[in-house]
C-alpha cells in the first residue's frame, strides 16, 4: 500500500505529497488524514496521509516502489482529519498560496502540531572510564538521549569534541517528532469487596485500622462507584496510607482514569425556552427547513435588524439538523460573544455542544476538539477555526454577524471563515446560514445577485420599536463652552438612567487613557522607536505603550526633546473615560471592558456575568461590548466619539462606522423597556452617521455601492495585497519594485496595479514596510501567476531576508 504525504516543510520545493509505503503492520491504522512519521533526508518529520492507493498505481507511472521508504509510525488511533478537510486544504493552499501543510495545520489544535528535535543519542559501547569522566556522556548514558539543544547550553566546553566520537562510532545523531499533546488524569478508588460482605470485612480487621474501616464504609454509602483519591481523602479526612494498605490487601483498586478538561465542568445552565416563532420568523423559516429536510447545499443571507430573534431561527435551523442525524458548526466572531452564546447552546442542547476559542486554554481545546473527533457531541460554538471542525456528518453551518472582520485570518493560511465555510458547505452538501443586521457589502451584493438566497428580518419581535437614535454635533458643544467628553444630551439620559437604576452601555472603540502624549512647547509626540505610530498612555500603570509591538516607556516628566515640563495627553481612551464618569456620577458603578481588562482567562464570562447581574451600571468599552449582547435593563447606549474610524486610511472606513453605530446602538431597548442612543460626532452630515441614526441599511448599501463603483472597490473589484518589509529601506524598495516588474507585462489590461508604495503604517517592530495593491475583475490564472511569482523571486528573497506576504481579498489595509 502507498500513501501520499505532505511532510511538514513549509517552503515551496516541498509542497507537493511524496509517496511512501505503508508497512503492513501499519496498514489497518493508516487512513486518508492520518498523522505519521516519516524520513525525510537525514530528519524525521510530521506528515499528513492526504491519499491512500496500490503500489501497481506507482508502477503504472513508471515509478519503482523498492525505493520508496516507509512511513515509521502512525500517531493517533483516529485520523484526525477528515477527508473533506483533506481536499478543502488542497483548495486553501491554491486559493490563499500558502503552503500546503500550512493550511492542514490551521485545521488542527496546537498540541498537535508535531516538531521535529535533532537529539545525540549512544551508538556503541564506550569505555566506563571515559564516560565518567565526560558529563555529557555521563548524562547520555543515564537518560539514552541528549538534546542539541542542552548539548549547547549545558556541555558547551565538550561541542568541539561531538564530530570526533560521531565518526568513532560511540555516538549517533536522531530526529525525534514531539506534538505536546497532555492528557487530565485523576486517581480513582473502586471498592473491590462485594456491598453486602463490607461490614464482615471491617469486623474481620484489626481495631487500629480506624481510618480503613471509615474509608470501606464511605466507599460503600456510594454503592462501591469510582470515587475521586482527592474527595476522598477530603471527606473521610486521612492521608494516602490508609487507602495504599488497603489495595496492597485487595479491598480497593486505584488506577488513574483519563478525564475531559472541561472549561464548562462546574457550571449549570438553565433549560433555555423555546419561544415559538412570529409571523416574520415562521416566513424567513420556511426556505431554511426545506433545505435542511432535502439535505442538501444551499446558502442564505438573514437580514435582521438587531432584536429581529435571527439567534430563535438558528436554533431551530440547528435542532432541525440535529434530528436528521447530522452535525451543526455556528461561528461567532469575538470571545466576549461567547459566554452567552455558550449559555444559550448549553441551555438547549445540553452536553451535545463542544465549544471552541482562544479563550480556553490549550488543554481544554484540545478536549473539546477530540469530543468532536470522537463523535461525543453533535454541535460546536466557536471563533473562526471552529469552521475546520472534524465532523463526519456534517448538514448546517451558520456565520453569526457575519459582516465582522475577526472572520479574516491576518497570518499564513490568510484564509476568511466565510469563504471557507462557502466551500465546506457546498463540498459536504450542507446548508449555509449567513445572519447580520448590517451584512458585509460583498455578501449583500452577492445575495442581490441571487447567489445567496437573501431573506430579510425588518421588525424586532414583539413588534418593539427600534432605539431612538440622538445625533449630537461636537462641535456645537464646543461652541457653547462645553468641553467634556459628553455631551448635554447623553449627560443628562445618564442622569436619568442611574435615577431609574436602569443600566447603559458606553462605547469608545480606543483602549488606554489617551491617544497620544504631545510637549505643548515643542510639538514633540512620543512615538515609538521600533514603529511608525504614536505611544498611547495607560494611565493604570503610568506607561506609555505601542500596541503593535508592546514597547513601553515610563510616564516622562520632562519632553526628552527640549526638557519642558509641559508635556500632556491629548485624546481619548477606556481608561480616560472610566475616570471622568467617576468624577461626573460619584458612586456610579462601571465595567470595563477592553483588551486591557480581559486579558486573564474568564475575564469575559466573569466581567459581563457581573453587568447582566445588576452590579454594574455602566458597561463601557471598546468594539467588544458592539454586537451580540443582549440585556434586558439597557436603555442608553452611548457613543462618545463615532468619527474614530471614519477617517481612517481604508475604502470600508464608512462601512465599518456603520456597522458599529448600527450594532452597538442595537444594544439597547431589546426587552420591555425602551432604548435611546446617543451618537456623538464632529461629523453629522456624514451619510455613514444619517443612516445609522435611521437604521436604514438598504440606503446605505445604495450609497456606499456608488462610492465604491466610481473608486473601483470591492465588491466591483477584487483586490489582492502584497506586503513587503525589511529592516533597510533600499532593500524593501528593490524587492516590492521585483515583483512589480515581474506582474505588470503578466496582467491584463483589465487589472490596474497601485504602487509600490510604503504601506500606511511605514515600520513595525524594526521593519520598513512597503506594499503593492492589484485591484482586478477578471483574472481567471491569478493564483496560478502570483505562485509562479513567488517562486521566481523567492530565491532573491531569502538572500536578503526579505519579508513578503501575499493576502487575496485583504480586509486591513495598513
Amino acid at each position: 500500500m502507498i500513501a501520499k504525504i505532505i511532510v511538514d516543510v513549509p517552503v515551496s520545493r516541498t509542497n507537493r505529497p511524496f509517496d511512501y509505503l505503508v508497512p503492513d503492520w501499519l496498514q489497518p491504522i493508516t487512513a486518508v488524514g492520518s498523522r505519521v512519521i516519516v524520513p525525510f533526508g537525514p530528519r524525521k518529520l510530521q506528515g499528513y496521509v492526504i491519499e491512500i492507493g496500490e503500489i501497481k498505481d506507482v508502477e503504472s507511472l513508471g515509478g519503482d516502489p523498492t525505493k520508496l521508504k516507509e512511513i515509521l509510525q502512525v500517531q493517533d488511533d483516529v485520523p484526525p482529519m477528515t477527508p473533506d478537510l483533506i481536499r478543502m486544504a488542497e483548495w486553501m493552499s491554491k486559493q490563499y498560496l500558502c503552503p500546503w501543510v500550512m493550511a492542514l495545520q490551521a485545521m488542527l489544535p496546537a498540541v498537535l502540531k508535531g516538531k521535529s528535535e535533532k537529539i545525540l543519542v549512544l551508538a556503541g559501547q564506550i569505555d566506563q572510564q571515559i564516560v565518567e569522566r565526560s558529563p555529557l556522556l555521563s548524562e547520555l548514558h543515564a537518560r539514552g538521549s541528549v538534546p542539541f539543544s542542552e548539548v549547547d547550553s549545558k556541555y558547551a566546553d565538550e561541542a568541539s569534541l561531538i564530530p570526533g566520537w560521531i565518526k568513532a562510532g560511540w555516538l549517533a545523531t536522531e530526529y525525534q517528532v514531539k506534538d505536546r499533546v497532555t492528557h487530565k488524569m485523576i486517581s480513582y478508588a473502586t471498592l473491590q469487596v462485594d456491598i453486602a460482605e463490607v461490614e464482615e470485612t471491617i469486623a474481620a480487621m484489626p481495631a487500629r485500622a480506624e481510618q480503613m474501616k471509615r474509608v470501606l464504609r464511605h466507599m460503600a454509602m456510594f454503592g462501591g462507584e469510582p470515587i475521586p483519591v482527592k474527595e476522598l481523602l477530603e471527606e473521610v479526612g486521612i492521608t494516602r496510607s490508609p487507602l495504599k494498605s488497603l489495595a496492597q490487601k485487595g479491598l480497593i483498586r486505584l488506577e488513574e482514569i483519563e478525564v475531559y478538561r472541561d472549561p464548562y465542568a462546574n457550571r449549570r445552565f438553565k433549560q433555555a425556552v423555546k419561544h415559538p416563532f412570529t409571523e416574520q420568523q415562521q416566513r424567513i423559516w420556511e426556505p431554511i427547513e426545506a433545505s435542511i429536510e432535502k439535505q442538501e447545499f444551499a446558502s442564505f443571507l438573514l437580514h435582521g435588524v438587531t432584536g429581529s430573534g435571527k439567534t430563535e431561527v438558528y436554533m431551530e435551523a440547528i435542532e432541525r439538523t440535529l434530528a436528521k442525524g447530522r452535525e451543526a458548526i455556528f461561528l461567532v466572531p469575538e470571545i466576549s460573544l461567547t459566554p452567552q452564546m455558550v449559555e444559550r447552546f448549553k441551555g438547549r442542547f445540553g452536553n451535545r455542544v463542544a465549544v471552541l476559542h482562544s479563550a480556553l486554554s490549550q488543554g481544554e481545546r484540545y478536549d473539546e476538539w477530540r469530543k468532536i473527533l470522537h463523535q461525543q457531541v453533535q454541535v460546536v460554538v466557536g471563533a473562526r477555526s471552529a469552521v475546520f471542525a472534524p465532523f463526519h456528518k456534517l448538514g448546517l453551518i451558520v456565520i453569526d454577524e457575519e459582516h465582522e472582520g475577526s472572520y479574516k485570518q491576518e497570518e499564513t493560511p490568510r484564509y476568511h471563515a466565510r469563504d471557507v465555510a462557502l466551500w465546506r458547505a457546498r463540498d459536504t452538501g450542507s446548508v449555509l446560514i449567513m445572519g447580520s443586521a448590517t451584512p458585509a457589502l460583498e455578501t449583500y451584493a452577492l445575495a442581490m445577485r441571487g447567489r445567496y438566497q437573501l431573506l430579510t428580518m425588518s421588525e424586532r419581535v414583539g413588534n418593539r420599536p427600534l432605539p431612538q437614535v440622538h445625533v449630537v454635533d461636537m462641535r456645537e458643544e464646543l461652541r457653547t463652552e462645553n468641553r467634556s467628553m459628553f455631551s448635554r444630551t447623553l449627560f443628562s439620559m445618564m442622569e436619568d438612567r442611574l435615577r431609574k437604576q436602569e443600566q447603559m452601555v458606553i462605547f469608545l472603540n480606543r483602549r488606554g487613557f489617551s491617544t497620544f502624549v504631545m510637549c505643548r512647547s515643542c510639538g514633540y509626540t512620543l512615538r515609538c522607536p521600533h514603529c511608525d505610530i504614536s505611544l498611547t498612555y495607560h494611565k493604570t500603570n503610568h506607561t506609555a505603550r505601542c500596541h503593535y509591538c508592546g514597547y513601553t516607556l515610563r510616564q516622562p516628566d520632562r519632553c526628552p526633546e527640549c526638557q519642558s515640563e509641559h508635556i500632556r495627553f491629548f485624546g481619548t481612551g477606556t481608561q480616560k473615560v472610566e475616570e471622568e464618569l467617576a468624577r461626573l456620577f460619584p458612586g456610579i458603578r462601571v465595567i470595563r471592558m477592553d483588551v486591557d481588562t480581559t486579558s486573564r482567562k474568564g475575564a469575559h464570562e466573569e466581567l459581563l456575568g457581573r453587568f447582566r447581574a445588576g452590579q454594574g451600571d455602566v458597561l463601557l468599552g471598546t468594539q467588544m461590548i458592539a454586537k451580540g449582547l443582549d440585556f434586558p435593563r439597557v436603555t442608553l447606549v452611548g457613543v462618545i466619539a463615532a468619527d474614530t474610524s471614519l477617517w481612517l486610511p481604508d475604502f470600508r472606513a464608512a462601512e465599518k462606522t456603520f456597522q458599529l453605530l448600527t450594532q452597538v446602538g442595537g444594544r439597547a431597548g431589546r426587552h420591555e423597556l425602551p432604548g435611546d442612543v446617543v451618537i456623538q460626532t464632529y461629523t453629522p452630515e456624514h451619510y455613514s452617521i444619517r443612516y445609522a441614526m435611521k437604521h436604514d441599511y438598504p440606503a446605505f448599501y445604495q450609497e456606499e455601492m456608488l462610492h465604491r463603483r466610481q473608486t473601483g472597490y470591492p465588491p466591483y473589484y477584487r483586490l489582492v495585497l502584497i506586503t513587503f518589509s525589511h529592516e533597510d529601506v533600499p532593500v524593501v524598495i528593490r524587492a516590492a519594485e521585483q515583483v512589480s516588474e515581474y506582474l505588470r507585462p503578466r496582467l491584463t489590461e483589465t487589472t490596474i496595479v497601485l504602487g509600490p508604495v510604503a504601506s500606511p503604517i511605514a515600520k513595525v517592530k524594526d521593519r520598513f514596510r512597503f506594499q503593492i495593491m492589484l485591484k482586478y475583475r477578471d483574472e481567471p490564472e491569478l493564483a496560478d501567476l502570483l505562485g509562479r511569482m513567488s517562486a521566481n523571486v523567492d530565491p532573491w528573497m531569502k538572500q536578503h531576508q526579505v519579508s513578503m506576504t501575499i493576502d487575496m481579498d485583504p480586509q486591513i489595509l495598513l
